[in-house]
């Protein structure tokens, strides 16, 4: 199967050769050459190839054609063997009338390369028509007073063979009053003339019937006869004349049937019948009979049919008056016919080629012949197509053009080109033809496809299920056919780049998470995606034209993951472990007003977005309407005064909801003791057994004296600090009055050694730590941290101790009273969550 891409080399090759115009090679003398008229077809007349001195196969070679004037074709040429052959039976006579001699003027176009030789054919005539008179019987009036000698010319015969083929002498019957005399005509008409050879007695023989033979020059001749009829007249002496002897008339051959050509007169001094003198054409020929009428009684003539001035130009008639006593006058009139403009050019198309490759510059579309049938101004033409068209007209030879490209042409801009030639003559008013020529231009692959965006975004929502239709991208090729259908892959040399939580960019392969169909340019998703693990990608796809070669684009896809609600929230502390819930409960003082933080839930969520936005909840409480719950924040404070008959345990069911849809939770238990005080160094659990209530005390240390030494030693530290704490209050109070500003303490939440909690700048520190150092910090920022606003510390120390408990309250930013704190912290608990 041929590609485009031969069939455009081809068509450049053969416009190429055609193309070579610039050595355009015209002969300086025609080549001559003739054959007699009414051969058969196929008949030969030269061996073309040898005459121009070409080889047998040259003439294949370089395209070798006939082309003749008009749209009949009479020639052929036969390539392999050269020889030029009759290709339609030619009639002299048809084609030349009485032109003589009968020339055909021809072309040989020879492509490869071009070359225009001249040849001319002449047609022999063929003896093949017989002489014929236009009247079967010629009436003679001769005078019985007329002269031996006297002669009286006869109506010749028509013969429309040419040539020694024509009329060439005359025969009459015998007879002992006259013989017959052939004579010629400067122009070679030959016509027969009656001589008298002895006088005429009217009264002994008053008519004479003799038979008239035309005989013509072929091999073996043709006749034509006639009677003629002598009738002896009466004497009369005075033959009719003419006014003028010579009339010269121009008639346009556009004129109508009707039309008066030309009025001739004549007169007699004879009187009666001999005086009386009618009008006659005399030795017509057949064109003249055919093309005029003339009144006898008038002498006017006139137009029998219309006169084409591109078949006969002139006419030469001679006018006979006749008088009634048998003499006659005769004169000459002389008609030409003027031409007008009356033939539309006509235009002979040689070659064309219609359909021509894109980005070729000046290729050749076409050659043809413009001619007019008209002559002088009339047969001059001209041809023109329209402006702003990529194409120009160029003339080589005689009537010759060529239709060329001017320049390169771009299917893509435009795909046909329908050129109009107009051929116009330079008559008045001027005619003009117009012949359309269609030109489609080749496609060749010269435009790459060209995707509708440069970056395409898809969003995929997670835990999709494998083969999804995720996307499409879409390229197009201002090409046509094989050069523009498309097949899209992907860029797999390129590693996707994608965006894991919590970690930089990573490379991984796109083929393992997208597939691309190589038709549509539909994308689809290979395995299901995680969100969590994966936020997005980017990869890159290519479009590739059919061309040959073939041209491609490229373009780039990101694939952006949404989070689905797909983790449920996960509690960080309190922990969820109930053994070390009830090993390390909150401790609340039983004089602790409205809004005292008890503690704080911190939660996290593994979504994002909306998905990971937490809430809090409190759901169950032993003792209804005395605790509440932050919802944004989880902070676990007080919504009234605890009172003496509030019960020393509290267990608090805290639930963390999602904002996703549907929403997921978790739910925790946070247990809160109420303690009259800090005396001991671990306080137990009321419920506690009694074994671990009996190694909260002393621990072995027995008899009243060491109590006593033990309390006088706790009394004096207890002194001294609560004097150190209020000097430090004094200069801290001093200091912010100074300085404008508050400050706040850091505090961390201490209980025993087991179990110590700190909350402070959204820092959370596990238990295990201490009070005497920080264990590991975990980073609970957004909705999951404590307020920075609230921060106090709470320090049990453990061992068998002075059983020493130390607890502060939160430090308030404000300074100026602690009313003030308490009263903006019981405006900002409607947010919080009470059960009650």
């Amino acid at each position: 199967m041929e590609t485009p891409l031969s069939n455009a080399l081809q068509k450049r090759q053969v416009t190429a050769i055609i193309f070579s115009l610039l050595l355009w090679e015209v002969g300086s003398a025609a080549h001559k050459y003739s054959i007699l008229e009414e051969r058969e077809s196929g008949s030969l007349i030269a061996n073309l190839a040898k005459d121009l001195g070409l080889g047998a196969g040259e003439l294949i070679a370089r395209g070798a054609r006939i082309l003749s004037k008009g749209n009949k074709q009479y020639l052929e040429l036969e390539e392999r063997s050269g020889n030029l052959l009759v290709k339609e039976r030619m009639d002299r006579e048809e084609l030349c009338g009485d032109t003589n001699p009968c020339l055909l003027h021809f072309q040989v176009l020879l492509k490869n390369p071009v070359q225009f030789i001249q040849g001319e054919l002449q047609l022999q005539d063929v003896n093949d028509h017989a002489p014929e008179f236009t009247e079967k019987e010629i009436l003679l009036k001769i005078p019985e007073s007329s002269r031996p000698g006297a002669l009286f010319p006869l109506k010749a015969a028509q013969d429309v063979d040419v040539g020694s083929n024509a009329v060439q002498t005359y025969t009459i019957d015998a007879s002992s009053h006259f013989h017959l005399l052939t004579r010629n005509l400067s122009d070679g008409w030959r016509y027969p003339e009656l001589v008298l050879d002895r006088a005429l007695d009217r009264e002994e023989q008053p008519e004479f019937r003799l038979t008239l033979t035309a005989l013509d020059g072929g091999v073996p001749p043709r006749t034509g006869t006639c009677q003629v009829l002598i009738l002896v007249m009466d004497i009369n002496d005075n033959a009719p004349e003419f006014a003028q002897q010579l009339y010269q008339v121009q008639i346009p051959e556009n004129s109508p049937l009707g039309s008066l050509v030309a009025a001739v007169a004549a007169s007699d001094a004879d009187a009666g019948t001999f005086g009386e003198h009618s009008y006659s054409l005399f030795q017509a020929s057949t064109q003249i009979i055919q093309a005029f009428e003339i009144n006898p009684a008038t002498g006017e003539i006139r137009l029998k049919r219309l006169l084409d001035f591109e078949e006969i130009q002139s006419y030469r008639m001679e006018i006979e008056a006749s008088d009634g006593g048998g003499l006659t006058g005769k004169c000459t009139v002389e008609v030409v016919v003027t031409d007008v403009n009356d033939n539309v050019p006509e235009l002979t198309m040689s070659l064309l080629i219609s359909e021509i490759p894109e980005n070729s510059p000046e290729t050749l579309v076409a050659v043809f012949g413009i001619s007019d049938a008209d002559s002088g101004d009339n047969g001059k033409t001209f041809c023109s197509i329209q402006e702003h068209l990529p194409f120009l007209l160029k003339h080589t030879i005689d009537n010759f053009y060529t239709l060329v490209t001017d320049g390169p042409l771009d299917r893509e801009a435009r795909a046909q080109y329908t050129i109009t030639i107009t051929v116009s003559d330079l008559g008045t008013p001027r005619l003009q033809s117009q012949h359309n020529v269609t030109v489609h231009v080749s496609d060749v692959n010269d435009n790459a496809p060209t995707f509708s965006q440069a970056l395409y975004t898809l969003f995929v929502l997670e835990n999709n299920s494998p083969a999804l239709h995720i996307g499409s991208v879409s390229a197009s090729d201002r090409d046509a056919g094989t050069n523009a259908q498309l097949t899209y892959s992907l860029l797999t040399q390129d590693q996707a780049t994608q965006q894991p939580q919590g970690q930089g960019q990573e490379q991984v392969d796109v083929g393992a998470l997208v597939a691309l169909d190589a038709a549509s340019g539909q994308l689809f998703a290979l395995r299901a995606l995680d969100y969590e693990t994966l936020r997005a990608f980017e990869f890159g796809v290519r479009a590739s034209d059919g061309g040959s070669p073939a041209l491609s684009g490229e373009a780039r896809v990101r694939v952006v993951l949404r989070d689905a609600n797909d983790h449920a929230p996960r509690v960080l502390y309190p922990p969820r472990n109930g053994s070390a819930a009830g090993a390390c409960p909150e401790l609340v003082p039983r004089g602790a007003e409205a809004g005292y933080v008890v503690s704080k839930v911190v939660a996290v969520d593994g979504d994002s977005g909306r998905n990971a936005w937490l809430s809090y909840e409190l759901l169950q409480a032993t003792e209804p309407g005395l605790f509440g719950v932050w919802a944004h924040s989880g902070e676990v404070r007080t919504a009234r005064p605890v009172s003496e008959r509030d019960a020393p345990q509290q267990r608090l069911l805290v639930q963390v909801r999602d904002h996703g849809e549907p929403p997921l939770s978790a739910s925790v238990a946070l247990h809160v003791l109420l303690v009259d005080g800090f005396s001991q160094p671990y306080l137990p659990r009321p419920d506690a057994p009694a074994g671990q209530a009996g190694q909260a005390g002393v621990g072995g240390l027995g008899g009243e004296a060491g109590q006593a030494e033990a309390l006088t030693v706790s009394l004096v530290v207890a002194l001294a600090a609560v004097s150190s704490l209020f000097l430090a209050s004094v200069l801290a109070l001093v200091a912010a009055r100074l300085c404008g500003r508050g400050g706040a303490g850091a505090g961390a939440v201490a209980v025993g050694s087991g179990c110590g909690v700190s909350v402070a700048e959204g820092r959370f520190f596990p238990a295990g730590a201490g009070c005497g150092g920080v264990g590991p910090l975990v980073d609970v920022g957004g909705a999951g941290t404590l307020s920075q606003s609230y921060q106090y510390e709470v320090c049990v120390s453990g061992g068998s101790g002075t059983g020493e408990f130390k607890f502060m309250k939160p430090i308030i930013p404000n300074l100026f009273g602690e009313n003030a704190d308490i009263s903006n912290e019981s405006s900002n608990f409607k947010h919080h969550s009470v059960v009650g």
